[in-house]
């Protein structure tokens, strides 16, 4: 073999290494690329539940401070009830009847104590039943972005947020295919919890609307809640008792309509899981 050809063979061998070297380093670019991203969605997932954890535990913390000061009261009043009964023991001044009426105020104070502490432990019972409704949608809908879909927690009340762009076509209230795959993550999370209650509220931005068939912003509100409202029974198969719909129109903005970006905010759907007041009322009779 000639030198031209041993010095040919060199530099092909050297061009193919290189070659193959360059396509694994890009394939593990597009790899630390991919992990990145989800390393980031995760990152913006657990930021968001600690902003829920903190805001739970804000609540808690206000809670236990008016039960600690309805304790110190009821402490008040025991110790001014039993020492104002022992003194009129000793007087010989009670009557029966009145000597009965203290004792009974005084029973009826031991049953609010133990009332309070049925307080707190339904509490506890219902901050843990959001939290976990909203790590399970949060789960089920991690995959989109914050700015289109918002889940908190705000008083005890979850509220899911969900940008018109993934429900409806502009100036629209038909839902859009898309749409479907949005509703169904949030349906298959709400349908495991048969006792909840919630309402689907519609809200656009203040650009006024009016058409052949919807005359303004409450018109077109209410219709998108619907449509939602339908969809969720029609489709998915969640108890149509279970659910209300409303229309907000403009008036409850959550950010300003003075520029573009405020009022695609606020051209949103909402999904309120409404607290259990039955439950609660019926506590308050059991108690009282």
């Amino acid at each position: 073999m000639n030198k031209f050809a041993i010095a040919l063979s060199g530099l092909l061998l050297v061009t193919f290494s290189s070659c193959v070297s360059t396509k694994k380093f890009k394939a593990k670019e597009a790899e630390l690329s991919a992990l990145q991203t989800k390393y980031d969605q995760i990152a913006a997932n657990l930021s968001a539940c600690n902003d829920d954890k903190a805001n739970l535990n804000r609540q808690k913390s206000s809670l236990e401070n008016d039960i600690s000061n309805l304790n110190k009261q009821i402490d008040y009043l025991k110790q001014n009830n039993t020492q104002a009964l022992k003194q009129l023991q000793d007087l010989s001044v009670i009557s029966a009847s009145q000597a009965e009426s203290i004792k009974k105020s005084m029973e009826n104070m031991g049953a609010k104590d133990a009332y309070i502490q049925t307080l707190q432990q339904q509490m506890a019972h219902k901050d843990s039943l959001n939290m976990a409704l909203v790590m399970n949608l949060k789960g089920a809908v991690g995959n989109l972005d914050d700015k289109d879909i918002n889940i908190k927690v705000d008083k005890g009340v979850v509220y899911i947020d969900i940008s018109d762009k993934l429900l409806f076509k502009s100036g629209k209230y038909e839902i859009t295919k898309d749409a479907k795959v949005v509703l169904g993550k949030v349906a298959a999370v709400l349908k495991n919890q048969p006792d909840i209650e919630f309402m689907v509220e519609g809200h656009t931005d203040t650009v006024a609307y009016k058409s052949t068939v919807l005359l303004d912003n409450w018109d077109l509100s209410v219709k998108r809640a619907t449509s939602v409202v339908r969809i969720l029974q029609n489709d998915y198969g969640l108890d149509p008792a279970k659910m209300a719909a409303a229309g907000r129109s403009q008036y409850k903005p959550i950010a300003d309509n003075g520029t573009e970006e405020g009022r695609a905010a606020n051209r949103r759907t909402r999904i309120v899981i409404l607290p259990q007041l039955d439950q609660f009322f019926k506590l308050l009779e059991t108690k009282k």
